[in-house]
C-alpha cells in the first residue's frame, strides 16, 4: 500500500477484481478489468503490473483506479486511470498517478511510463502533464501517446 495525507493506493485481490468485474455495468471497463485479471493469473509472479490499483480516501471510499499494462522487458510500463464521477475534479487523479509513479521508478528496471489519452479529455492530459508526461507525437488506440523519464534518466 502506498499513500499520502488523502488517499492511498494499492494492487487489488483477485477476489477484489473478481468482484468488480461482475458488478461492473459498462461492458468496456468489464473487458479491460477481465484482461487485467487474465494478465495477472498468467504472470503471477508480477501481479502488482496487471493488476487494477485501487484508489480510496483515507477513510476506505473508493474513489477510482488504474493500472499497469503489464511490464514487458525493453518495454516500458503503460498506465491508465479513471476517477468516479463525483470525486472528479479534486485532485485525485494527479496525486494517484504520481504515487503510481514513485512505485514504478523504485523499479530499477523502469526508466520511463507512457499513457494515452482520448484526444476529447483535457483533463486527463492535464493530469499527465501535472505529472511530467509529455506528448510523444505519437497516437496510440486511445489517443495521444505521452511519457514521463525516471528524474535522472532524462534524454
Amino acid at each position: 500500500m502506498i499513500k499520502n495525507e488523502r488517499i492511498r493506493i494499492y494492487p487489488a485481490s483477485q477476489e477484489q477484481m473478481e468482484k468488480c468485474i461482475d458488478s461492473e455495468t459498462d461492458e468496456e471497463l468489464k473487458k479491460a478489468y477481465s484482461e487485467m485479471l487474465e494478465g495477472c493469473l498468467a504472470h503471477h509472479e508480477e501481479w502488482d503490473w496487471y493488476a487494477m490499483w485501487m484508489i480510496e480516501k483515507m477513510d476506505g471510499t473508493h474513489i477510482g483506479d488504474f493500472c499497469f499494462k503489464g511490464i514487458g522487458a525493453g518495454h516500458n510500463p503503460e498506465i491508465g486511470y479513471g476517477i468516479l464521477d463525483e470525486f472528479q475534479g479534486q485532485g485525485y487523479a494527479t496525486e494517484a498517478v504520481k504515487l503510481a509513479l514513485k512505485w514504478a521508478f523504485e523499479h530499477p528496471q523502469v526508466l520511463a511510463v507512457e499513457a494515452e489519452s482520448d484526444p476529447d479529455n483535457a483533463a486527463s492530459q492535464r493530469v499527465l502533464e501535472k505529472c511530467g508526461f509529455l506528448a510523444t507525437g505519437a497516437i496510440g488506440e486511445e489517443g495521444p501517446r505521452f511519457i514521463v523519464y525516471k528524474e535522472n534518466n532524462k534524454p
